[in-house]
């Protein structure tokens, strides 16, 4: 790694990013491929929080997860047995880290030769923010322009007894080395649904609690049938609960919740906590420069991702909105933009994709039918259950359903989301057809090919106007 004092450039950069992860790469490739000297301070792990401790590592545990399940999911259809099971878990774990390592070095660590006008910075503790540059270490270097990009990090909820009791986070449950018998999950979103899952599939007696319902941010349906989904398995869901207090015992943990019935407890060797994160911001010294954030630490920013101080930018988790490492490195490559005088379009999340990686899988674009009145349309849905659609009947797999929602008056669509298991790959025909005004008639004349998932989307259009139940195959 090149030392920031010594290459002949005296600590004098056009720009600096805060941050070594995906958001931090974007913005300093593309400073960098606009002719601008630029710093990346990291602090942790090259890569950030995707590469190492989040997406990739999740993902290939779940898939893995996935293959050992396929011997009970093969009892769907008549005449087939097939055994899988999890005989070495640590083999699955090294797997992983071969993966992880790989992904590393390829897409971060071997790309820093490739730009010579990039100087890669790794500090021992976080920087900080001072009037005209970045300090470190007990140094500074001197930048025009500050990119942040720092990420964020798990948020502890705060229920009674938890400082005193041994949880595990989002990055600590990945790497364990042994398997507990029963684990409970704080939080029913996106991390606690895709890791719960995984760990009772690897044979983990796994109980998620929450205080609203499973992935909040989804259709009610969609959430009724994912934990419909959850329970057929043997993952016990404790949904719309108040948490009382928690308590470490000789055995593990009891999570005290109240619920309609009184209360309940509720006893597992280890808790996961996924109950949201928070952006890493408390030691940037922020408010010193006059950078505003939100109650939760986030930096607040303009559609060119300017902070409240015009030299200062942010990206990512660290703003506290659209935690997807996919809309990071979008909001960074417009900050690097704007930041080295180059023309950007604003930042736009309308037609922004996200995905559960369950199974089945939940993935939405847009808004939800209650956001859409919300926002004042007049709004009309249309839903399609999987056993309309001749791909999940084939599959002998109709766990799930996709959703439609449009405006009544002029018949744009406004928002879909999906719960099947190719559901992540067939959200993208949503989002082309959110991002160029396509109405329900529109998409319902729409030639899709027979059998796949995504022509459901076709016959939950077609549903708006007409029952499609009585349509023969490919009808329409």
């Amino acid at each position: 790694m090149k030392d920031c004092c010594s290459d002949g450039n005296n600590g004098e950069y056009d720009i600096a990013v805060v941050g070594a992860g995906s958001a931090g790469f974007s913005a300093a490739i593309t400073a960098a491929e606009a002719g601008a000297r630029v710093a990346i301070i990291g602090h942790g792990t090259i890569g950030g929080t995707c590469v190492n401790v989040g997406c990739v590592p999740s993902k290939a545990l779940i898939r893995a997860m996935e293959a050992a399940h396929s011997g009970a999911a093969a009892r769907r259809f008549a005449g087939v047995s097939v055994a899988s099971r999890v005989d070495d878990w640590p083999a699955v774990q090294a797997q992983k880290d071969a993966l992880v390592s790989g992904l590393r070095d390829k897409k971060y660590e071997a790309l820093l030769p490739e730009y010579e006008n990039i100087d890669y910075i790794e500090t021992k503790a976080p920087a900080r923010l001072v009037e005209g540059g970045v300090a470190f270490d007990g140094r500074a270097i001197r930048a025009a322009k500050i990119i942040i990009a720092t990420g964020s990090s798990s948020s502890i909820p705060p229920i009674p007894g938890i400082e005193n009791v041994q949880t595990l986070d989002s990055t600590s449950a990945l790497e364990l080395d042994r398997l507990p018998e029963s684990m409970v999950v704080i939080g029913g979103g996106v991390i606690g649904c895709e890791l719960g899952q995984m760990f009772a599939r690897a044979g983990v007696h796994v109980t998620i609690c929450c205080r609203t319902r499973l992935i909040p941010e989804a259709e009610p349906e969609i959430s009724a049938a994912l934990q419909a989904s959850f329970e057929a398995e043997g993952i016990t869901v404790c949904s719309g609960v108040g948490y009382q207090r928690i308590e470490q015992s000789s055995s593990g943990v009891q999570l005290y919740c109240e619920t309609n019935g009184g209360t309940h407890v509720v006893t597992a060797q280890g808790v996961l906590i996924a109950a949201g994160r928070n952006p890493n911001t408390q030691h940037l010294g922020l408010g010193d420069l006059g950078v505003d954030t939100d109650a939760r630490g986030g930096i607040l920013v303009d559609e060119q991702m300017r902070s409240s101080n015009q030299s200062i930018y942010a990206a990512g988790d660290v703003t506290g909105r659209d935690q997807y490492v996919y809309m990071a490195a979008y909001g960074a490559k417009l900050a690097a933009k704007h930041a080295t005088a180059q023309t950007v379009k604003p930042y736009d999340n309308r037609a922004m994709p996200w995905v559960v990686f369950s199974d089945p899988q939940v993935a939405g674009v847009g808004f939800t039918a209650a956001a859409a009145e919300a926002a004042g349309y007049d709004v009309k849905t249309s839903i399609a259950p999987l056993n309309q659609v001749p791909r999940a009947l084939a599959a002998a797999d109709t766990r799930g359903l996709i959703k439609l929602v449009a405006d009544r008056k002029t018949d744009e669509l406004l928002g879909a989301q999906i719960m099947a298991p190719e559901g992540a790959d067939s959200i993208q025909t949503l989002v082309l057809a959110l991002k160029f005004g396509m109405t329900t008639k529109e998409l319902g004349d729409t030639i899709f090919p027979y059998l796949t998932t995504v022509e459901g989307f076709k016959l939950a259009a077609q549903g708006f106007d007409k029952d499609v139940t009585k349509l023969s195959c490919c009808a329409g």
